[in-house]
């Protein structure tokens, strides 16, 4: 039997909030769907030709099986329908219009990550859960700034 190939999620691993929603993905990833790819990692750009490093930093982007990139809220509506607990989440994106209204207020909530991680204490919740062990991925810890 082959294994399935799995989604790959492509973070900014220099971000605390980033990272704390990440390790959260990988307790919520039941099915083991997803794989982490950290922006540190140099597979990470190899993975989606044609994504430069900026372009990595601006939202979070997923590469399905197929090597379809999609990026911001529609790689998280994508990773949504694959995950039980955030399949609701998913589904009220497919309702139409919703995705414009979250792709404007990701962009926003990207655009000040940095800071937003610092008001939330993005930091200490990242200490209190850590990442899930699974097979293929790195444990990441963004550096203090």
């Amino acid at each position: 039997m082959t294994e399935q190939k799995k989604h790959c999620i492509l973070y900014d691993d220099e971000c605390w909030m980033c990272t704390f929603q990440m390790r959260l993905l990988t307790w919520l990833d039941w099915c083991g769907v997803a794989r982490l790819v950290p922006a540190s990692d140099p597979e990470c750009l190899k993975l989606a030709p044609g994504l430069t490093r900026e372009g990595l930093m601006e939202a979070i982007h997923c590469v399905n099986a197929e090597g379809n990139v999609l990026r911001g809220a529609r790689a998280l509506r994508f990773i949504g329908l694959r995950m039980p607990l955030l399949v609701p989440m998913a589904w009220v994106l497919w309702v139409p219009g919703i995705i414009w209204i979250a792709e404007a207020i990701y962009a926003g909530v990207s655009r000040n990550r940095h800071l937003i991680s610092k008001v939330f204490g993005c930091q200490g919740a990242c200490d209190i859960l850590p990442q899930r062990r699974r097979d293929g991925e790195t444990t990441t810890k963004p550096a203090e700034k």
